[in-house]
């Protein structure tokens, strides 16, 4: 290849088949699947590819070199070939490919094809962090998850979510194993190397069912391309694996932002928010605002802020009077500058249930989010414990969670949540089982903690859930969870003074923690103290506690229902009796 000429025509690349010409961001033609070809001209010889193995010795694999300013790269010594020679090789290529292509027709007509080749599921791993340093964590795991985003918005692609594949980070699981866990087709992995500015990305696609490279490719950028590269990745793989787009679907190249540093954090904040510890996700808003303040038209950053303030006001780890309305604002705001964004419609439903008590409007706002995107899985497990538990329709709420089980089935919210639709819906037995698998997952996670509790009490097992809230140490930020299992525990066991010593303490522990008098309203329910019961919801319902709704169903609430401060309440709310 001249020098001269790639110079000249480096603006765009065409494809042999069809002829169609595209800029040097696309690698195969979206008519046909042809590789393209660097410049327009027809007399172009073919570009060469080359089997080349990694820094560490892996094994060859199939790799696309792409540097920065996305020149050609070709292997050390190949200008010392003779002219001749090279030609010789280069007109050997057709052959080969004519002589692969019929041997392929030959087997396929032949032996049969595979009862069915094409991809219909995909995993994309975290990428491996080969800086060695701890702060670019958010971009190896911040890549996978935005292309995860990206492939998810594929109609006939089924996209293993972030939670299921994070489990996988770190570990030397084999591509078969993890295929089969996850019940793939395909696994993305990935390598990222940041040095100052400059940023190399390995990335490999195998069909696990064959083990077999799909497709691998090697992008030099600098950081200001991350977006691009990013962008890239998603829709050559999407033009490997054949897949079409639904009529008006844009997502797979949908620009959320042009900004690359905004961009930056807003991986940033979705890397602390996967976390849902209160620390973390106060530094997700901050880096979220940061994002923001760079464009202030990304509407993805403002549904982070939005589901991050609805969850801490859920926790709670602020109280929900202050966390709600900005929730609320930033999800309004995030419709404006983008009304098709379902998690910015889901983030609004959810305010508006917990925060306003506006069903309508608030189930208008989840069913809208569901049609945008019905394969969020926090869609359905927010539409399940905000709205339809306050609705009193607690088999659809068990519906619900079960759904966004089976899509994120080791998700450590969806597991626990799960348990709060069974109960709810008085399935107590099957409840248990779940609690006990949602504990087993992580112990350290505080809502599994909380259901495994209130399941064990449901089930007459009091002395096991005493033990489990008598575990949380006195400094534990879960203090009021510990508290509130044992006190309702030993409530339902009989034993009332220890039940009031307890609930001493969860008033005490208000100094220091936002308790929740709804948990305290339940203890005095359990005790048969109405009168003291209620002054404890009506502390909750000027706090606004985000679970106060659920008293429609709860049946940690049921000696209550015949009093006629009950039916006030729900009126308040906005509840039908």
């Amino acid at each position: 290849m001249r020098r001269d000429h790639f110079d000249d025509k480096s603006s765009m690349k065409k494809c042999p088949q069809c002829g169609r010409e595209y800029d040097l961001s696309m690698s195969f033609c979206l008519d046909d699947g042809a590789e393209l070809l660097y410049g327009p001209s027809s007399e172009e010889p073919p570009t060469a590819m080359f089997y080349a193995a990694d820094a560490d010795g892996d094994a060859p694999t199939l790799v696309h070199d792409h540097t920065t300013e996305r020149t050609a790269s070709l292997p050390s010594g190949i200008a010392d070939v003779p002219r001749k020679s090279l030609d010789k090789r280069l007109l050997a290529v057709p052959l080969f490919l004519a002589l692969t292509v019929a041997a392929g027709f030959i087997a396929y007509r032949y032996a049969g094809p595979v009862a069915d080749a094409r991809i219909r599921s995909i995993a994309v791993l975290p990428f491996e962090n080969r800086s060695g340093s701890p702060d670019a964590e958010y971009l190896s795991d911040g890549l996978a998850d935005s292309l995860i985003f990206r492939f998810s918005q594929l109609p006939d692609l089924k996209v293993s979510p972030t939670s299921s594949v994070m489990r996988y980070k770190g570990t030397a699981a084999d591509v078969a194993e993890i295929a089969s866990k996850l019940d793939v087709d395909a696994v993305l992995s990935g390598r990222l190397l940041q040095v100052g500015d400059s940023l190399n990305v390995s990335v490999q696609l195998i069909d696990a069912r064959t083990g077999k490279l799909i497709w691998a490719e090697k992008y030099d950028r600098q950081m200001a391309d991350l977006l691009a590269t990013q962008r890239e990745i998603a829709t050559v793989i999407t033009q490997k694996l054949q897949l079409k787009l639904a009529p008006n679907e844009k997502g797979i190249t949908k620009k959320y932002t042009s900004n690359n540093e905004a961009y930056q954090l807003y991986l940033k904040g979705r890397f602390h928010w996967a976390k849902r510890k209160k620390d973390d996700m106060l530094t997700a808003v901050n880096s979220f605002k940061q994002a923001i303040a760079l464009d202030p038209n990304f509407a993805l950053a403002y549904v982070g802020i939005a589901e991050a303030y609805n969850s801490m006001g859920k926790n709670p780890d602020i109280p929900p009077k202050e966390a709600i309305p900005l929730a609320k604002s930033a999800a309004l705001r995030a419709l404006e500058l983008d009304p098709t964004l379902a998690e910015a419609h889901s983030a609004l439903a959810d305010s508006l249930a917990i925060g306003d008590w506006d069903w309508a409007a608030s189930e208008r706002e989840f069913k809208r989010a569901i049609e945008l995107d019905p394969n969020i899985a926090y869609v359905h497990v927010a539409y399940s414990g905000s709205f339809l538990t306050a609705a009193g329709r607690t088999e659809e709420a068990v519906v619900e969670t079960a759904r966004a089980l089976e899509m994120e089935p080791i998700s450590l919210v969806n597991n626990a949540l799960h348990v709060t639709s069974l109960v709810n819906a008085r399935r107590f037995d099957e409840a248990l089982v779940q609690a006990r698998r949602a504990y087993d997952l992580d112990h350290g996670f505080p809502l599994a903690r909380h259901w495994l509790g209130l399941a064990l009490s449901a089930n007459g097992k009091y002395d096991e859930a005493i033990a489990l809230g008598s575990e949380v140490q006195a400094d534990s930020p879960i203090l009021p969870i510990g508290l509130f299992i044992s006190a309702y525990a030993h409530a339902r066991a009989g034993r009332h003074a220890e039940a009031e010593r307890i609930i001493a303490l969860m008033h005490a522990a208000e100094k220091t923690h936002y308790v929740r008098p709804y948990y305290i309203a339940c203890v005095w329910s359990a005790l048969g103290d109405k009168d003291k019961a209620f002054a404890e919801l009506e502390r909750s319902f000027a706090e606004k506690d985000c679970y106060l709704p659920r008293m429609r169903v709860d049946p940690l609430l049921d000696r209550l229902r015949d009093d006629p401060r009950y039916k006030d309440l729900l009126k308040r709310m906005n509840l039908p009796e």
